[in-house]
Order: structure tokens, then C-alpha cells, then sequence
């Protein structure tokens, strides 16, 4: 099975989807499979766990030990729920209910109908088809689950997404760490609402600004995120969703089902432009910079955004191409390994970025010079090229020339 929504969309907790949710999916893994499964568990003493790389450099300011820790256990990233002990040692996990209708569907492997792993393949299924790039993706992910429940899953995305910024807009005080970073997201959103009661259109920015900055303050917490595609860029989908639900042509929260048609519309959209980052360079930071977080979060919100706006796939895909054209060679380099600054505020950029490059397309009828693989391509080069200090070690940079308090 090709890579699915729900592959690059996932529930868990924060602040780290490789450092955090990948350390405690691949602890769980090895007492799963390697241990239970081959018969091995009973003969077993002790484990020691070494970390390498960017995992052992800002490991501890991820709560990868504890990630780790809860994995042994046997827990999964999408049953817990983290407070703001979550540095502390043992942690401050409890146990949430999963409501995830997706959790237990098969994954087994299924032809699908569009296949693609370039953006070349992508479009040319929709000039031949006729069909836009959700329908696309949508297509494809029926594969293996019915639509109902592709429809459903996508839903309880969105719902945590906007449970996670309903959070992070009550949470007062410094962030866990050390930066003692403030949460600003309260007092932003009460600013706002003096400011522009009625969310008037003059204000949009404003307020994308407010959603990324809440949903990354709510993922440098610890608390519940969506993965999106990672957690360090967990804010941009969101905040430009709240775009296209607000300011997009026909939103309309008293419309509950046009309402989540513009979520799936979107979510779609911009899943198949990550199947794209996905298959032909990296979202990780460790691997390619935060080009490859942020930088494909803010391409696959712009390409979302830009269909929902009524966007051709032509000018979808340049959308998406303008956004992640922009932001090559960003680097990742987080002051005390922790996912504060400069990631919190650089969501909110890239968020603001997203709509420019969705509005740019608009402008436009689809034609233009530089192609996405062409961007892809540069990117994962960049990447390649780019110094291990600039790549989540914390070693270069901001976190190396900004004094911490």
C-alpha cells in the first residue's frame, strides 16, 4: 500500500514525532515483535538503551527518555495524554481513551487505483481523469477503508487539532524546559478578540498567526497533536485549515457538512502533496533541515488551501511549489534541543506563507516555470549538502549563539 493520510496525519503527544512519538513507537515495536513475538521475553534480565545522532544530542529536551521508557511499558503515543510534568522524570502521562476510528483497520498491502510517488504522476492523473487531487487521494485511500471510514478519520483529525489549540489557548505560564519561554497564545487570542470580534477578513493573518502559534505552544507542552506531518511543524495545517475554514468561499460553521467537506477537501490535498515530500526526499529535520519539517507542512497546507479556494490542480501544484520554494535550506536548529524557539514562531511564518503562496497561485492560471519534483528534488539535495549541525542536533545556529537564561 502506497503511503496513506493517516500515515502522514497521526495522533500523538508532543513535542517530537521522531524524537518523542518515533522513540516510544520503536520501543514498543522491539518489545512486540522482537521479544514477545520470537518467545523472547521470559529469558530476558535487563535492557539497555543507547541513543545516536540527533536522538542522543537533543534527546533529553524531546522526553525521548521517557518515550522510550513508556514504549517498553507498551503504551502507543495516541493513548496518552501529557501535563506539564511531562519533563519530569517518570514523566506525567495518563492513559486517554482511543477514539481514533481508524486505529483498528488493516494495512495490509492493496494495488491502488492512482498510484503515484512523483508530482508528474500525481497531475497527470488528474488531466486524465478530470479529477481534482483530493478525489485523487481519496481514491486511494478507499483502498483499504471504506469511504465512511476515511471520511470519519479525517474528521477526528480535525477534531484533535482543534481540541489541541482550544488547549494551548488556556494554558498560562512558561513552557516546561528551561527557556522559560511564556505561553503567549492566551493572551494573543484575548488581544484578538478586543481587536476583531466578528474575525473580519482584515484580520486573517492575525489569526493564523494565533492557531500555529497555540497548537506548537500545546505540542512544546507535551500535550496532544496531530502530526502534521511532523510534530515540530504540527501548527501550520491547522492554522491555514482555520484559514480555509473561516475566510475560504462558502465556510460556514452553521453548514456542519459543508464545513466538513472543506476539512476533507483540504486534508486530502495537502496528504498527497506529502505523499510527495514522503517518497522522493524527507520530512525529517535529523535527515534534511527543518526545510523538510516546516517547509513541506507549509507546501501541503498551501496546495490544500489553494484547492479548497477553488484552485485547479495546475495551480495546486504551483501553490505548493511557491510555498516550499521559499523555504529551502531552512535549517533546524533548536536553542537546548527543545521545540521552542525558534520552531513555535516559525510555524506561524510558514503558516502566513502557506495562504501567500495559495493567493499568488489564484492569481494565476496554473502556468509556471519551476515544477514541484524539480523543488522536491533541490530540496533533498539541499538536505544531503546541508552540515549535521543545522539538521536537530542543537549544535549550530541559533542554539549555539543565542545565550539561554
Amino acid at each position: 500500500m502506497a503511503i496513506s493520510l493517516f500515515d502522514l496525519f497521526s495522533v500523538g503527544v508532543g513535542p517530537s514525532s521522531s524524537h518523542t512519538v518515533g522513540s516510544m513507537r520503536a520501543a514498543q515495536r522491539f518489545v512486540s515483535q522482537k521479544l514477545i513475538d520470537d518467545g523472547e521475553l521470559d529469558r530476558l534480565s535487563g535492557i539497555q538503551v543507547e541513543l545516536f545522532g540527533s536522538l542522543s544530542a537533543t534527546g533529553a529536551g524531546h522526553g525521548s527518555f521517557t518515550a522510550i521508557l513508556l514504549g517498553l511499558e507498551g503504551w502507543a503515543a495516541d493513548e496518552l495524554i501529557a501535563q506539564e510534568t511531562y519533563y519530569s522524570v517518570g514523566g506525567g502521562f495518563v492513559v486517554a481513551e482511543s477514539d481514533d476510528p481508524t486505529s483498528e483497520l488493516s494495512a495490509e498491502t492493496t494495488t491502488i487505483p492512482y498510484p503515484f510517488r512523483a508530482s508528474e504522476e500525481l497531475f497527470n492523473h488528474c488531466e486524465r481523469t478530470g479529477l481534482a487531487v483530493s478525489q485523487i487521494m481519496l481514491a486511494n485511500e478507499c483502498v483499504r477503508r471504506s469511504e465512511q471510514q476515511v471520511l470519519d478519520g479525517i474528521w477526528h483529525l480535525w477534531e484533535v487539532m482543534e481540541a489541541c489549540k482550544n488547549s494551548a489557548l488556556e494554558r498560562e505560564g512558561t513552557l516546561p524546559g528551561g527557556l522559560n519561554v511564556k505561553h503567549r497564545a492566551p493572551g494573543w487570542h484575548a488581544k484578538l478578540w478586543q481587536q476583531d470580534p466578528d474575525r473580519s477578513h482584515a484580520y486573517w493573518q492575525e489569526w493564523v498567526n494565533l492557531v500555529a502559534l497555540a497548537v506548537n505552544e500545546e505540542n512544546a507542552s507535551g500535550g496532544r497533536v496531530v502530526t502534521a506531518p511532523t510534530n515540530g511543524a504540527a501548527g501550520i495545517i491547522p492554522a491555514v485549515g482555520f484559514y480555509a475554514t473561516h475566510y475560504g468561499a462558502g465556510a460556514s460553521f452553521a453548514d456542519q457538512a459543508n464545513l466538513r467537506h472543506i476539512v476533507t477537501t483540504y486534508l486530502l490535498t495537502a496528504a498527497a502533496i506529502g505523499v510527495l515530500y514522503k517518497e522522493q526526499a524527507s520530512i525529517s529535520g535529523a535527515e534534511v533541515g527543518c526545510q523538510g519539517e516546516v517547509g513541506s507542512a507549509s507546501s501541503m497546507a498551501a496546495a490544500g488551501l489553494c484547492e479548497v479556494l477553488g484552485g485547479t490542480p495546475a495551480q495546486v501544484e504551483n501553490a505548493a511549489e511557491i510555498a516550499m520554494e521559499h523555504n529551502l535550506g531552512l535549517t533546524c536548529d533548536p536553542i537546548s534541543g527543545l521545540v521552542q524557539v525558534p520552531c513555535i514562531e516559525r510555524d506561524a511564518i510558514a503558516a502566513t506563507k502557506a495562504v501567500n503562496a495559495a493567493r499568488m497561485s489564484l492569481m494565476g492560471d496554473g502556468e509556471h516555470r519551476v515544477s514541484l519534483d524539480e523543488v522536491i528534488t533541490t530540496m533533498a539535495e539541499t538536505g544531503k549538502d546541508m552540515s549535521h549541525k543545522y539538521k536537530e542536533t542543537a549544535l549550530g545556529g541559533l542554539a549555539v549563539n543565542v545565550v539561554e537564561c
